[in-house]
This record gives C-alpha cells, sequence and structure tokens, in this order.
C-alpha cells in the first residue's frame, strides 16, 4: 500500500503503484494535484504551487480560457466604456481574437505566443493600428486577471508590435481651398465645411456643437461635446475623450460671418418645418433641427470635390489642411496643437512631420542668409621697420 508523505506541511505526496509520485495541495475545499517522476519534483511543485497560492493565485485560472473570461471581463468593463468603444471591443474580440486564441487557457498563455499571435494578423492583412487595439484589450484584460488572482503574470508585458504608420493624408493648399468654398458656396453644408477648414474641428465636434457654445462679442467657440454613432444604438452627444480635447478656438471675423449668415438661414429652416422643429440648439443640425446627418454630408462633400476638380479625398482631411496650412504659415506648433485638441505637440509634430520637412527648403535658405560672410575691403597698415644703430 502506498503511503503518505508530509513535505514541511506544504501540503501531501505519495508513490502510486506505477512508482511515480503524486502531489496534493487543498485550496479553498478544491484538491489540485499532478503527478512526478520523481519525490523531489512533487516536493518542488508543491512549493511553487503555494507560493503561487500566497500571492492570491486562483485555481481557477488553470481551467479560465479566453473564450470563459473575455466576455465577462468586457461586460465589467463597459461600466467605464464610452458606447462606441466597447461596440468596437465587443466587435474585436468576436471577429480577431476569440476564433484564434479563445480555446488557450490564461495560465498558458506566453510572450512568444502573444506576439506569434499578432504576426499572424498583420500575414492576414489586419492594420497594425487594429492589432493595437487587439493588443489593448489583452494587455487591459489580463493585468485584471493578476489582480483577479487568475494568473500570476500578464504575458502580454514586453509585447511587440507592428510598426504603425499615419494613414496618407490629402491636403489642399489655399489656392484649392478658395476652389472648394467657391464650388461649395451654394451647399446647405457651405458653413459646416467653412468651419472646418478654418478650425480643424473633427466631423463628430461640428455636429455636437451648439450656438450656446460660440462667444460672439469674443469671437471664441468652445468644442464641449462630438456626436457618436453606435450601430444598434443610434446616434448620441458625449464629451470629448481627453482634457486637451475640450478646448476654446479663436474664430476670425470670416467665420464669424458665415456662422451669422448661417444662423439665418437656420432660422428660414425653422419657420418652414413648424411643429416639426426639434429645439436641441444645434449649430449643424437636419431640416427640422436633429442631429446632422454624416451619409448626406460625405455624399454632398465628395460632389463638390468633383465639381471644384479636386481629387478624391476624406473628409478628415479637411483636419488635416487645416493643420498643414496653419504650420506653412508659420503659426507655432503649441498653437496648432491647441486647436486640434491633441493631447501635447508631440503628437503635432509626430502627425505632420511632412509639413516640417517640406519647409527645410527654407530653413536652409534662411540659414545661408544668417551665416554669409559678407565681404569687408580692410586697409592693410604699413608697419615701419626700424634702423639698428
Amino acid at each position: 500500500m502506498a503511503k503518505n508523505h508530509r513535505g514541511r506541511n506544504e501540503g501531501s505526496i505519495f508513490q502510486r503503484p506505477n512508482k511515480k509520485w503524486r502531489a496534493q495541495i487543498y485550496h479553498q475545499g478544491q484538491r489540485i494535484s499532478k503527478n512526478t517522476e520523481t519525490k523531489a519534483e512533487a516536493l518542488e511543485w508543491i512549493r511553487t504551487m503555494q507560493a503561487e497560492l500566497d500571492k492570491g493565485y486562483d485555481f481557477k485560472g488553470s481551467t479560465t480560457t479566453l473564450n470563459d473570461y473575455l466576455p465577462s471581463w468586457l461586460e465589467n468593463r463597459k461600466l467605464s466604456l464610452r458606447p462606441k468603444t466597447a461596440h468596437q471591443y465587443a466587435a474585436i474580440i468576436n471577429k480577431h481574437i476569440l476564433p484564434e486564441m479563445g480555446d488557450k487557457k490564461l495560465k498558458d498563455l506566453r510572450l512568444i505566443q502573444i506576439e506569434q499571435f499578432y504576426s499572424g494578423l498583420l500575414q492576414k492583412g489586419l492594420g497594425p493600428r487594429t492589432i493595437k487595439v487587439v493588443h489593448n484589450i489583452l494587455h487591459a484584460s489580463l493585468d485584471k486577471a493578476v489582480r483577479y488572482g487568475l494568473v500570476i503574470f500578464n504575458p502580454t508585458h514586453g509585447a511587440t508590435l507592428p510598426r504603425y504608420s499615419h494613414d496618407e493624408m490629402t491636403v489642399l493648399d489655399s489656392y484649392q481651398v478658395g476652389q472648394f468654398l467657391v464650388a461649395a458656396q451654394n451647399s446647405p453644408h457651405y458653413a459646416f465645411f467653412h468651419l472646418a477648414i478654418t478650425t480643424g474641428m473633427r466631423m463628430g465636434e461640428l455636429f455636437g456643437l451648439k450656438w450656446s457654445d460660440i462667444q460672439w462679442n469674443a469671437g471664441v467657440l468652445h468644442v464641449q461635446r462630438q456626436k457618436q454613432y453606435v450601430p444598434g444604438q443610434g446616434c448620441s452627444f458625449t464629451e470629448p475623450k481627453t482634457n486637451a480635447g475640450r478646448r476654446t478656438i479663436k474664430l476670425g471675423e470670416g467665420s464669424l460671418d458665415v456662422l451669422r449668415h448661417h444662423k439665418t438661414y437656420q432660422a428660414m429652416q425653422r419657420e418652414r418645418a413648424g411643429d416639426r422643429w426639434h429645439d436641441m440648439d444645434l449649430v449643424f443640425c437636419s431640416s427640422v433641427g436633429t442631429p446632422g446627418d454624416a451619409s448626406n454630408l460625405r455624399i454632398d462633400f465628395n460632389r463638390i470635390l468633383e465639381l471644384a476638380g479636386l481629387p478624391k479625398m476624406r473628409f478628415h482631411d479637411l483636419r488635416h489642411t487645416a493643420a498643414s496650412l496653419l504650420l506653412n504659415n508659420k503659426v507655432p506648433v503649441i498653437v496648432v496643437s491647441s486647436m486640434l485638441g491633441h493631447s501635447k505637440p508631440s503628437v503635432t509634430l509626430d502627425i505632420y512631420a511632412h509639413v516640417f520637412h517640406d519647409m527645410q527648403g527654407e530653413a536652409a535658405i534662411v540659414m545661408d542668409k544668417l551665416v554669409t560672410p559678407i565681404l569687408v575691403e580692410i586697409p592693410q597698415v604699413k608697419t615701419k621697420v626700424q634702423k639698428k644703430d
């Protein structure tokens, strides 16, 4: 009959009829066991497992898979996520993570496995930006798993991600901006386009702008919200993601005039709508006062580009156009960064590095002027040679 042995009160081991050893620990009423070749290995396993349990490790982590864990993690995480972000996370988990990694146990995940997963996603054509979101989800969820005691370390720490480069952008020069605005002058979205170019505001921020956000005497507007659309949930207004996104933008007199004309146009729309008008105080809204429609605006935007003979571009490229025009006209980076709502000037420098590259020619000319010596003819002074006695 096999004998039981105690290893320093850290569990129990016994030798099985096949001469192998079995180690056991009881934790929270559950027996955890392992078969080993030698008694020394059994004792070492007990010491290791006991140390993990002392750190808060929950044995459930040895059987919990990503299929089991990620949906429940996301459900709890939704309490602190924006609806659009939560929807994006759910889509990425179900489409990219669980089909490939869902059957993996949390305790078995390792850094090399995570990096191979990212590399596989890249080879399948997934973009670096989306892979970064995949990583953010895994990193945050497994950090929480450590706190829950399901694992003793986060295997995503130190993972190498595919190099991300900013999407190619199409920007208009000042002459092309003039072409665009002339072609758009009869569009109901003229003020929307004009403000996008002069302020660099995002589409969602423009749709979220209210008349109460504009201080006419001071000539400023306050960006305080943005419109978001979540599939299946409709549209809603949310605060900017960062403190930098909640900002004040100075308006030129030309932009203020455009807004005054737009206010008059909206008053006419309101009169025509009568009882159908929804008073939401929105600057850019539908013909009955409800939040504006992005798809209709994009259709009109593409029509105007074609009418003006300009290249195809995204609406978001008007924001890039604004930034490029400002930087090319020597507006300080810190001012441009503040207008765009970037968290810090280095973000602006990173995105618009090409603008500064284009300005190097001008910088070279300036430096030439500063350091080119001016030739001055200096008269030579004749010195008398004294004769020796």
